[in-house]
C-alpha cells in the first residue's frame, strides 16, 4: 500500500511510512464531553475512519485510540469563573460532572455508531489518567522545561526551540491568537498551563505535588497517546482548529519529555461551514445528529455528504446539500438492491468478491491520493453504470469497496429495509389512518376509471404530505421530500424584492421560526383571535428547525390561511430556509416578502390578549414617527441601556417593532452579521433615526399582549448569553459608537432635518443630467442628510430617462 496523505507538520503529501511494519498506531483527539457533539466534528471523526478502514482494507493492523475529555476542554488557559465546561454544564443541568461526562460519553458513541464510524480500540478517559500527567509534570519541571508561578504549573515554550512547527506560527502570532490566555502568572504569555490549582470547593481536582489542582488540557493527550501507544508513534489526527494551541503545545511538552520525536504525521479536517460560516454553538449553527434524524435524515446522508469534498478543504452545510446527499444515498442503495436481486446472493453472503480489476485500482488510486473521497465516489457511479460487468461483479466490487467508503451497503441489502422501501402494501401499513383511507378509496376510484375524482384524492394526499406513486406492484406511497412540496431558499436575497410593491393587507406580522413551536403556535393563535376586522398577513420564516417547529410549519403553509375569531381568512405564508441563517436574515427574509401598509416583527415570545392595531395605527400615521411600540430604550453612552417609558426613546425593544412598509427603501434592511437577536433591535432603530424619523413608544400596548419569558435566551447559560451578547454589541458599536448627535438626551430640534425637501438636506434638490440618469428600473440612490453628522443612503428609481 501506498497511502499519501497531507502533514500538516511538514505541509507537504507523503507516503506514510509506519514505524513498525505492518503496524498503523494512530491518535484522534475525541471529545469533550459536557455536550453534544455537531456535525462539524463527525467530519473530522469520519475522516479519521476513512484513513483507519483504508489501512486496514490493504491488511495494516491498526490500533486506534480516541481519548474522551472528561475534565473539561479548557480553550482558555485563565478560567474566568474559575470552573471548566464540564462543572458548568453539570451545574446547569443540576448533575454531577461524572454524570454528565457519561451521558454525553454515550451520546458520543452513538452519534459514531449511527454513522458507521468503527469504535475505537481504545477509548481512554481524561479523570482515569491524571497519575500519568502527574508524571510528565513532574519530570518536565526537573529537566527545566516548566516551572510554577502562582501555584500553577507552566511549560516554558522558549525552553523548545522548535515551538511552532506545526502550526507554523511566529511567537507574536501565537500571543495574538491567544490573547484570550493573558495570565500574569507567567514569564511569557506564550507559556501554558501543565497544572492549575483548584479554587476552594472545585468537584473535579486531585492531589498533586503543587497542591490539589487539575490538568491542563494539553497534557491531557500527551499522557494518553504515550501510554497507549508509545512515546513515538505514527499519526495523529484531529480537526483543523486543533492545530493552534493544542497540537502544537501537545508536540512541545511531549517531545520536551520524551528527548525524541512524537508524531510523525499530523492529518486534520477542515473546518464544515454553514452559510459561509464556521459551524459553532456560538453561531447558532451547530446542528446535532439528532436534529438531523428529527429533521427527517439518515444519518448516512452525512458520511455520504462528506465525500463531496476532500476532507482538508472547506465543506458548507445546508439542508439542501444534505437533501441532495440523502438522494444520492438513496439512490446508491437502490441500485446495489437491484444488482443484489439478479447476482449471486450465496457468494455475496459469504463475503466472496470477484478477481482483482481494473475498478480495484482505480478506486483504491483514488482513496490512497490524499483520502480523495470525491473522485472515489465518482468511481463507483461509474462502476454501478458499467454495461462490461456482470451483477454480481459489480455489486461484490461495491460491497468490498464500502469496508473503506463505511455505508454498511452489506447490512441493508440482508436486512428487510430493501424489501420494504420497494413494497407497496408496507407503505401503505405504516400510513396515519386518515391518509390510508383516502388512497384506499382512491384505488377503489381508478378501478372504475373514475380519474377525475382519483386525482381530486391524490391531491389530498399530496397536501397531506405524501407523494402517490403508482407501479406496477401497486400503489406506493412515500413521504413528501420538502423541496418538492415547497419552495425551499439559501438567503434573504433568495425572496423577492416587493417593498415597493402596493399594500395588500392593512398589516404584516412578521415572525421568525427556529426550534419554538409551542411559541410560535400561541403566539400565532392569538394574532388570529385578536385580527378584529384588520386584513393581517402573518409572515414565518422557518430559520433551519430542527425539531417539530418544521411539520408544524408544513401544515400551516399547505393551509395556507388561518381563520380568525371573526370567521374571517388570516393569511399565512411560510419562507422554508435551507439552514439556519441567523435572526438578521430571518427578519430580512420577510420584510422582502411583506405586503401589508404597516409592518409588525414581533417575537414569538409576545401573546396578543387584545387588538394592538387602532394604537399602531394611529401613531404610525403621524409621518414624524419612523418607529414604533410598547417597550422603549434610552442610553446616554451607547454602552449601557435602559428601559424607559418614553414617548421619545432610542430603541424599541424586538418584542413588538412596527413601522410603515413605505420606510423600508429609505431605511434599509437588518445587519445580517446579527446570527443571534440581543440588540439587533438597537441597532435597527438607529437606522430610522439616522433617517430622520422619530422612534417612541406605545405604553398601553403592554396592558394588550403577555410578554413570555425568551425561550431562546433561558435556554443558554450564563457564558453562552455573554459569548453572544458581546458579539452583537460589538457589531453595533462598529456601526453606531459616533451616534451621540442621535440620543434622545443630546436632541436637539434645530439640529433635526425631518422631510427631503428641507433646505438643507444633503442633495435634496438634486437634479440629474440625462446622461446621469441609470436605466428605467434601475435602482440608484444618494446621500442624504438629517443631522449635522449624520446621513444615510436614500434608493430610488426613475421611471424614465
Amino acid at each position: 500500500m501506498v497511502m499519501k496523505i497531507y502533514n500538516t507538520l511538514t505541509r507537504q503529501v507523503e507516503e506514510i511510512i509506519p514505524l513498525e511494519p505492518g503496524i498503523i498506531k494512530m491518535y484522534s483527539c475525541g471529545p469533550t464531553v459536557y455536550r453534544n457533539i455537531h456535525i462539524g466534528n463527525l467530519r473530522t471523526f469520519t475522516m479519521a475512519d476513512w484513513l483507519r478502514r483504508a489501512f486496514e482494507y490493504r491488511g495494516y493492523q491498526v490500533l486506534h485510540v480516541k481519548n474522551i475529555t472528561d475534565v473539561g476542554h479548557m480553550r482558555q488557559e485563565m478560567l474566568d469563573r474559575g470552573e471548566d465546561k464540564v462543572i458548568a454544564q453539570a451545574r446547569k443541568e443540576g448533575k454531577t460532572s461524572a454524570q454528565i461526562a457519561q451521558f454525553y460519553t454515550q451520546s458520543f458513541l452513538e452519534d459514531e455508531a449511527s454513522l458507521h464510524i468503527l469504535p475505537a480500540h481504545i477509548f481512554p478517559r481524561a479523570t482515569q489518567h491524571v497519575p500519568e500527567m502527574i508524571a510528565i509534570v513532574q519530570r518536565l519541571l526537573e529537566k527545566g522545561l516548566a516551572y510554577e508561578a502562582g501555584n500553577n504549573v507552566y511549560y516554558d515554550t522558549q525552553k523548545f526551540t522548535e515551538y511552532g512547527k506545526l502550526s507554523g506560527n511566529e511567537v507574536e502570532n501565537m500571543v495574538t491568537a491567544n490573547s484570550e490566555a493573558i495570565d500574569p502568572n507567567r514569564r511569557h504569555q506564550e507559556d501554558f498551563a501543565l497544572w492549575k490549582l483548584a479554587e476552594e470547593g472545585r468537584e473535579m481536582a486531585w492531589e498533586s505535588p503543587w497542591g490539589r489542582g487539575f490538568p491542563g488540557w494539553h497534557i491531557e493527550c500527551s499522557a494518553m497517546s504515550m501510554k497507549y501507544l508509545g512515546e513515538h508513534f505514527d499519526i495523529h489526527t484531529g480537526g483543523v482548529d486543533n492545530i493552534f494551541p493544542h497540537h502544537e503545545d501537545e508536540i512541545a511538552q511531549s517531545e520536551g519529555y520524551t528527548g525524541g520525536s512524537f508524531v510523525n504525521y499530523w492529518i486534520h479536517a477542515q473546518h464544515l461551514l454553514a452559510d459561509g460560516q464556521k459551524m459553532a454553538k456560538s453561531t447558532g449553527n451547530a446542528y446535532i445528529r439528532t436534529e438531523i434524524e428529527q429533521r427527517g435524515f439518515d444519518p448516512l446522508a452525512l458520511r455520504m455528504f462528506y465525500t463531496t469534498a476532500i476532507y482538508r478543504s472547506r465543506l458548507n452545510f445546508t439542508f439542501r446539500a444534505l437533501q441532495a446527499s440523502q438522494t444520492a444515498l438513496t439512490r446508491l442503495r437502490n441500485l446495489a438492491y437491484q444488482l443484489f436481486l439478479q447476482a449471486d446472493q450465496g457468494l455475496l453472503r459469504d463475503h466472496g468478491r470477484p478477481a482483482h480489476t481494473h475498478w480495484d485500482d482505480e478506486f483504491l488510486q483514488a482513496v490512497e491520493d490524499d483520502l480523495n473521497m470525491p473522485r472515489a465516489m465518482s468511481i463507483i457511479w461509474q462502476l454501478l453504470r458499467s454495461t462490461t460487468d456482470d451483477p454480481t461483479t459489480k455489486i461484490g466490487l461495491l460491497l468490498d469497496f464500502d469496508r473503506i467508503l463505511g455505508f454498511d451497503l452489506y447490512t441493508y441489502l440482508f436486512s428487510e429495509a430493501p424489501r420494504q422501501a420497494h413494497d407497496p402494501g408496507f407503505s401503505l401499513s405504516i400510513l396515519p389512518g386518515s391518509v390510508k383511507a383516502t388512497v384506499l378509496q382512491r384505488e377503489q376510484l381508478r378501478q372504475h376509471n373514475d380519474y377525475a375524482r382519483a386525482d381530486q384524492l391524490r391531491q389530498q394526499v399530496n397536501q397531506a404530505g405524501y407523494a402517490i406513486r403508482d407501479t406496477r406492484a401497486g400503489t406506493q406511497i412515500l413521504l413528501r421530500r420538502l423541496e418538492d412540496e415547497f419552495h425551499v431558499l439559501s438567503s434573504a436575497r433568495d425572496v423577492p424584492d416587493d417593498s415597493l410593491k402596493p399594500d395588500l393587507y392593512d398589516f404584516s406580522i412578521n415572525l421568525v421560526a427556529h426550534n419554538n413551536r409551542a411559541d410560535l403556535e400561541r403566539c400565532i393563535q392569538s394574532i388570529c383571535q385578536h385580527a378584529g376586522d384588520q386584513k393581517l398577513e402573518i409572515l414565518i420564516v422557518e430559520n433551519g428547525s430542527t425539531d417539530d417547529t418544521l411539520s408544524y410549519l408544513q401544515q400551516l403553509a399547505r393551509q395556507q390561511s388561518l381563520t380568525d375569531s371573526q370567521d374571517q381568512s388570516v393569511t399565512i405564508k411560510v419562507l422554508f430556509i435551507d439552514h439556519n441563517m441567523g435572526f438578521g436574515a430571518g427578519r430580512n427574509a420577510t420584510l422582502r416578502a411583506s405586503r401589508g401598509k404597516y409592518v409588525i416583527l414581533l417575537d414569538t415570545s409576545i401573546e396578543l390578549k387584545a387588538a394592538i392595531w387602532p394604537l399602531l395605527r394611529h401613531i404610525l400615521d403621524d409621518l414624524d414617527v419612523g418607529l414604533a411600540g410598547p417597550y422603549g430604550l434610552v442610553t446616554t453612552d451607547l454602552r449601557e441601556f435602559e428601559e424607559a417609558a418614553g414617548p421619545y426613546v432610542d430603541a424599541i425593544e424586538g418584542y413588538l417593532m412596527a413601522f410603515r412598509r413605505s420606510l423600508l427603501p429609505e431605511v434599509g434592511w437588518f445587519n445580517e452579521k446579527f446570527r443571534f437577536y440581543r440588540l439587533a433591535d438597537v441597532y435597527y432603530s438607529f437606522m430610522f433615526k439616522t433617517s430622520g424619523y422619530q422612534v417612541v413608544t406605545i405604553p398601553q400596548l403592554q396592558e394588550r399582549i403577555i410578554k413570555h419569558p425568551h425561550r431562546e435566551w433561558y435556554s443558554l447559560n450564563e457564558e453562552e448569553q455573554r459569548t453572544k451578547s458581546k458579539k452583537n454589541y460589538d457589531i453595533f458599536r462598529a456601526r453606531w459608537h459616533h451616534g451621540q448627535s442621535l440620543l434622545t438626551a443630546n436632541y436637539q430640534p434645530e439640529q433635526r432635518w425631518f422631510g427631503h425637501d428641507h433646505p438643507y438636506h444633503l442633495e435634496g434638490s438634486h437634479t440629474h443630467p440625462a446622461e446621469e440618469l441609470p436605466a428605467p428600473g434601475m435602482m440608484h440612490s444618494h446621500k442624504h442628510q438629517h443631522w449635522p453628522d449624520h446621513d444615510h443612503e436614500h434608493p430610488h428609481y426613475h421611471s424614465k430617462r
